[in-house]
Order: structure tokens, then sequence, then C-alpha cells
């Protein structure tokens, strides 16, 4: 029976030395985690960083590049007495040519939203330049957003009616 003691004396002690190594491997562990964490943490961190200095850098380009949206539009809209008909050309501005590149991509659902805009117009609101005008902002205001959803940012800073016909 003095054996028996002595052999379970001797398991509880190796099997303290098991557990305490066992923590120890845990704490390392832990460490280590911690390590990894904050170096993919800082790393997404400065990849952000360098991604927001490459759209800077994309904004600064000092060139103005250009995007003809052919054929022109051609839209008709109800006046009241008659049916009347809008022919508009447009073009799309901008200095990031990224910007360019999403519009080009989005021209069919760039081209719906303008054709939807335009025949919804008034003809009495038409007639005169402030008319226009405002037909112009809602036009840009409508492409920034559809360039917006697929770029990250609006990307194009001007829309511009090359033709305008109404009849």
């Amino acid at each position: 029976m003095a054996q028996n003691e002595q052999t379970a004396e001797g398991a509880g002690a190796g099997g303290n030395k098991g557990s305490s190594k066992a923590v120890m491997m845990m704490a390392v562990a832990m460490l280590a985690m911690a390590g990894v964490s904050t170096y993919v943490l800082l790393g997404a961190r400065n990849a952000h960083q360098d991604g927001a200095q490459e759209e800077a850098k994309v904004a600064l380009s000092k060139q103005e590049q250009y995007l003809a949206m052919d054929p022109p539009f051609v839209v008709n809209f109800k006046d009241d007495q008659s049916m009347r008909f809008l022919q508009v050309g447009v073009s799309l501005m901008s200095h990031d040519g990224a910007a360019l590149a999403a519009a080009k991509d989005a021209e069919p659902v760039i081209r719906n939203a303008l054709v939807m805009l335009f025949s919804s117009q008034d003809y009495g609101i038409l007639s005169d330049a402030a008319g226009k005008q405002k037909l112009q902002a809602q036009a840009l205001e409508a492409v920034r957003k559809i360039v917006e959803k697929r770029l990250g940012r609006p990307g194009v800073e001007a829309l511009y009616f090359t033709s305008f016909v109404m009849q």
C-alpha cells in the first residue's frame, strides 16, 4: 500500500508539471495571437492610408478628360397641346480617369436614368435658360450617384449639353 501511495504522489507531481506546462503554452499562444492581431490591424490601417493617398493622386490629375454619351438622347414628353420631342447630346467631364471608366461601364444604367429624367420634363420649364441649367444640375446629380455606387466616390465633375433641340 505504501508503494501505491508513492505512485499516486509521483503521478500527482507529474500532473502538476504537465498542468503548468499547459498553462505556460496557453500563455505563449495567447501572446502570439495578440501580436498577430495587432500586426493585422495595423497593417489594415496602413493599407487604408495608402489607398487614401492613391485616391488623392487620382484626384490631383490636371488633365480634363471627357466622355461623350453617344448617340444623343431622344425622348418625347407631353405638352398641354401636343407631343413634344427633345434631343440632347451629353458629355461628362472629370479629372479622374477611373470615374470616367466607371461611367463608361455603367453607360446603360446612366442612359436609363437620363432618359427617365429628360422625359419627365415640362416644355414650359425647358424653354428658358434657367430650366435648362436646372435640368443639367439634375442630370449631373443622377450620374454622380450611379458612379459613386460603383466607384465609391462621385468622380464626375461636370455634365455638358453638347446639343439641345426641342420640337
